[in-house]
């Protein structure tokens, strides 16, 4: 490997991708079709959701709310509920279901620009940082300040990834990394 110029090798890269449904309490997002790593483009839309204690992801689209046990294997995941928020850890399963319950969310309210899967998972932070006394977030501001870190750390590995694999080096994604990558 040395001849070869490859000092380093191998190389480990943290996977920025996760089994969305063993992250509890957390703010999904996924390719509305496929995979990131297999036919995500960069430019097609991406769909969000929320997970409740159990891995059990809640999102909206046009036929309304869902509660999916699969189809999210492979998210950016961004916890949304701290260790040391007892309260909301004890009742947050009711407080998603009660609030995908609501009249907002029906089939027929669904706009694809305005009153979407984002604006869903947005409502719900904004109403567990309202009833903690915080200010709510524009979808900008979320944007920035929470899922821009993770979105550019996942383009990055993705550019990296397709480099890759299209030369002559071998990805092998390690045990840990199997069931989130």
């Amino acid at each position: 490997l040395r001849r070869a110029g490859l000092t380093a090798a191998p190389v480990r890269l943290h996977c920025p991708f996760r089994h969305g449904h063993s992250q509890p309490r957390a703010f999904l997002i996924r390719p509305s079709r496929g995979t990131f790593l297999h036919d995500y483009d960069g430019h097609s839309d991406l769909h969000v959701g929320i997970t409740n204690s159990k891995g059990v992801v809640y999102h909206y689209d046009q036929e309304g709310v869902h509660r999916a046990a699969s189809g999210w294997e492979q998210s950016i995941s961004i916890p949304l509920v701290q260790p040391d928020m007892w309260e909301l850890l004890q009742h947050w399963d009711n407080l998603l279901e009660e609030f995908s319950l609501e009249e907002a969310w029906l089939p027929h309210r669904y706009e694809e620009q305005q009153h979407n899967c984002f604006t869903f998972a947005l409502a719900l932070v904004n109403r567990v940082r309202c009833g903690r006394g915080r200010q709510p977030l524009s979808k900008a501001e979320f944007t920035e300040r929470f899922l821009l870190p993770h979105t550019t750390a996942a383009a990055r590995y993705l550019r990296l990834h397709r480099h890759l694999a299209h030369s002559d080096v071998l990805i092998v994604p390690l045990q840990e990394q199997q069931q989130d990558c």
